[in-house]
């Protein structure tokens, strides 16, 4: 079955980094463009970071750009999300996410899957 399985969260103190990792299977990992959003306590879910299937194009929300980098190894079917400078807002549980459009002759339809999530904290 499909499986999406994060690691790396932890506590870490301001100033320091921290790189998340996020092991797929079940799915035709290559073919999914991949991202990396989180959720703290009584906000929504955003997205911090997204890759496409081949590696070769990237976004980055604004308030983490320049201390983040995602990247991804289709031959392990992993990817990963390198953070640096934390701050105490970064906390949150960081979720992997793999999406692909389809299209059939009946139209498009999105083949979406969420890993569990893994916590980061940010404290002194």
């Amino acid at each position: 079955q499909v499986q999406l399985v994060e690691s790396g969260g932890g506590l870490v103190q301001p100033g320091g980094s921290l790189r998340l990792s996020c092991v797929a299977s079940g799915f035709p990992f290559s073919l999914y463009d991949m991202s990396w959003y989180r959720q703290a306590p009584g906000k929504e879910r955003e997205l911090v970071a997204e890759v496409t299937s081949a590696g070769l194009s990237t976004i980055y929300t604004d308030s983490m750009k320049g201390r983040l980098t995602i990247s991804r190894d289709n031959a392990k079917n992993t990817l990963f999300l390198q953070m640096r400078s934390l701050s105490p807002e970064d906390s949150a549980v960081y979720y992997c996410n793999a999406l692909r459009v389809i299209t059939t002759t009946q139209g498009e339809h999105n083949d979406e899957y969420w890993g569990q999530g893994t916590q980061v904290t940010v404290s002194s």
